[in-house]
């Protein structure tokens, strides 16, 4: 969603790919339960505490910057999300997998166990909640399961299915579980599939992006 109007509270919300395909079910699945800010369109260094006219004016120039439409696309939309973090924090937690790029072959499987460095004042730590893991293209895979949380949020997430079509799907765990697809029609003249991996920490926030490339084998 984005505020429209710098003068008076309006808001433009808009579902995503994954609301709207909830919505089409019309069995109650549908259901907004949280929501999250973000400052996407915020460019800080912009920020002047040097301005001739004084502290009113250190953020004008932010404060002017033009706020992005609402679009649907949750790869490209509310990238760095607002969280809160104990005060005194000097690091920003970060994300870390035990690799920077997924390969797998038609029908290979792999578990990716995250941590968060820098969180709480610990080096390296899992995060309790656990954290959100979404797929660009669930095509391309024929598993894709979180495992370890057991709330209602979670079980929901990881028991949906989609219908075959170029959409991404989200799931939430301590661990995610991939296997890719062994459909041999969506490589067409291709012989790589090629997709995104997002994590996100449920409870600092931190977010890591790696790319997935399918292989295909037959």
């Amino acid at each position: 969603m984005s505020y429209l109007s710098s003068t008076s509270v309006v808001v433009d919300a808009i579902l995503t790919k994954k609301g709207r395909e909830l919505l089409s079910r019309n069995d109650g699945s549908f259901r907004i339960t949280q929501f999250s800010l973000s400052d996407d369109e915020i460019d800080y260094t912009l920020y002047n505490p040097t301005h001739p006219s004084g502290s009113a004016f250190y953020g004008e120039a932010i404060e002017a910057m033009p706020i992005l439409q609402a679009f649907p696309d949750d790869q490209e939309i509310m990238k760095y999300k607002l969280v809160t973090l104990p005060r005194g924090t000097a690091k920003l937690p970060v994300i870390s997998v035990a690799t920077s790029r997924i390969e797998l072959k038609q029908g290979a499987s792999l578990s990716i166990t995250p941590q968060t460095l820098n969180y709480l004042s610990a080096a390296s730590q899992f995060e309790s909640s656990g954290y959100v893991a979404t797929i660009g293209d669930v095509r391309t895979m024929s598993s894709f399961l979180g495992v370890g949380i057991n709330t209602p949020e979670a079980t929901q997430l990881n028991t949906t299915t989609t219908i075959g079509t170029n959409v991404s799907k989200t799931v939430i765990g301590t661990t995610i579980n991939l296997t890719a697809t062994t459909v041999n029609t969506l490589f067409g003249n291709q012989t790589t599939l090629y997709t995104t991996l997002t994590i996100t920490g449920r409870d600092s926030g931190a977010r890591l992006v790696i790319p997935v490339n399918i292989v295909k084998t037959s």
